[in-house]
């Protein structure tokens, strides 16, 4: 199952994930968010959104691995994959009939957000990143 990563640039950013090759995704406090990263797989495919500052799908990234001993605290390491041609901007992932209904526009605040496949490839689509 693909997932998209809520990162605030400012903090983190997909510059910051290319120029590190690998990070251990933390500072999840969410307990919807835990569980989704505690359910994470080596090798699923990842969308890495800029919240706050741009609000737009920046890039795709994947799990390296997954250490979900501690429910509290599961060290879930990705890395980035490619980034997009052309960042995909909230209004048109909104406006995008395949979103219609996702947790990603009822729980706004969550950072760990499970995608649908066509979800997933839409984003592919219109990125240009191919």
């Amino acid at each position: 199952m693909p997932y998209l990563l809520k990162t605030e640039p400012n903090k983190y950013s997909y510059d910051d994930l290319q120029r590190d090759g690998e990070t251990v995704w933390d500072g999840i406090a969410n307990n919807q968010a835990l569980l989704y990263l505690r359910g994470m797989k080596k090798g699923e495919k990842l969308v890495i959104y800029h919240s706050n500052i741009g609000k737009e799908a920046v890039g795709t990234a994947k799990v390296t691995s997954v250490d979900a001993s501690d429910p509290k605290n599961p060290i879930v390491e990705i890395a980035p994959v490619k980034r997009f041609k052309t960042p995909v901007p909230l209004d048109a992932i909104r406006d995008a009939g395949v979103f219609k209904g996702s947790i990603m526009f009822r729980q706004f605040r969550l950072s760990v957000v499970p995608l649908e496949d066509e979800q997933y490839d839409w984003l592919i689509a219109q990125s240009s990143a191919k």
